[in-house]
């Protein structure tokens, strides 16, 4: 039975933080020097965890709030990569296993990562993996599902990293993440919300896949019929369901889109002015502040991940 949608309250947040604090890193928010007439950036750098991506604070939250029971069955989780990473990297830590529904486009980088922490990889279709998300359930699986956005732990774990924007950047006025599920912005939102209603929340999506700008328009959860697949593989998805819809009303103000160009020369920029290596997703959150849109700053972009092929990344950021 799926537990029922519920707010994430900042006491759930900061019992996170303390539950993983062994395991992730409370990464760096650096200022991006774009000149005296650029706008105020400051990236937070999630592709410093040690899984290369911030889904480990979700998954190491979640793995620990299980049962033993629940323990016992193994776990597995639906991903493109970052969450099957970070979920098997939490698995293991706690010697149990883990397998994952995996998008079989998703980057080798990605793959090999998430076998090589010991995660056994069932491949599907990105159609079968967003059916197995929405129903919370995949046919000859039956250890325990740690959902990789719409669960309240895991989106507790993501909290987490409100809490240091805050304290490392007490003057933000805007908060940009990247939307794939919307456990992310989730996450943040409920943590920022909680204790500076003011700073604005804002998500951000490739103009190829943009369910939650189309769902905005249409005030309510919406299908982005016109969906593609793009080098921005790990945000962007086919479209928002209910429960997420649910969760992030009322903690986000708002969503930018951008083109896959917007997003390239947002990697380019992030390795030229910060030595930053990021991936396609880890790179919208600029992209979107770049528009102008999210105003003048401080504007805090969730870099939320740099699990990238090297020759894939210097080929995108070279043309």
């Amino acid at each position: 039975m799926i537990d029922p949608v519920r707010p994430i309250p900042i006491e759930d947040v900061e019992a996170a933080r303390e539950r993983i604090a062994g395991t992730i890193l409370r990464t760096p928010l650096v200022k991006l020097d774009l000149g005296p007439d650029g706008p105020d950036i400051r990236l937070k750098l999630e592709n410093l965890q040690p899984t290369n991506a911030y889904k480990i604070r979700g998954a190491a939250n979640a793995v620990a709030m299980l049962s033993d029971e629940d323990r016992a069955r193994g776990v597995w989780t639906i991903s493109a990569g970052n969450a099957g990473q970070g979920v098997a990297y939490a698995a293991r830590a706690a010697g149990i296993p883990c397998s994952v529904v995996a998008i079989e486009t998703a980057p080798k980088t990605k793959l090999d990562r998430m076998r090589a922490l010991g995660a056994t990889i069932v491949p599907v279709s990105y159609e079968e993996a967003w059916k197995a998300a929405e129903a919370h359930a995949f046919e000859g699986l039956d250890g325990t599902f740690v959902h990789p956005f719409d669960n309240h732990d895991f989106i507790a774990g993501h909290g987490t990293m409100g809490l240091e924007i805050l304290e490392d950047a007490p003057n933000v006025r805007t908060v940009i993440a990247a939307i794939g599920g919307g456990g992310l912005i989730t996450g943040v939102g409920s943590a920022i919300k909680a204790l500076k209603p003011d700073v604005r929340v804002l998500g951000a999506e490739p103009e190829t896949a943009a369910p939650y700008a189309l769902s905005l328009r249409n005030g309510e959860p919406s299908k982005f019929t016109d969906w593609q697949a793009s080098f921005v593989d790990g945000a962007g998805g086919q479209s928002v369901t209910a429960r997420m819809w649910e969760r992030m009303q009322p903690v986000v103000d708002g969503s930018i889109t951008v083109s896959l160009e917007q997003v390239r020369e947002a990697m380019r920029l992030m390795a030229d002015k910060a030595r930053v290596v990021s991936e396609g997703a880890g790179a919208l959150a600029l992209a979107a502040a770049l528009t102008g849109e999210a105003g003048d700053g401080p504007i805090v972009c969730v870099v939320s991940g740099g699990n990238i092929d090297l020759a894939k990344f210097t080929s995108l950021v070279t043309a």
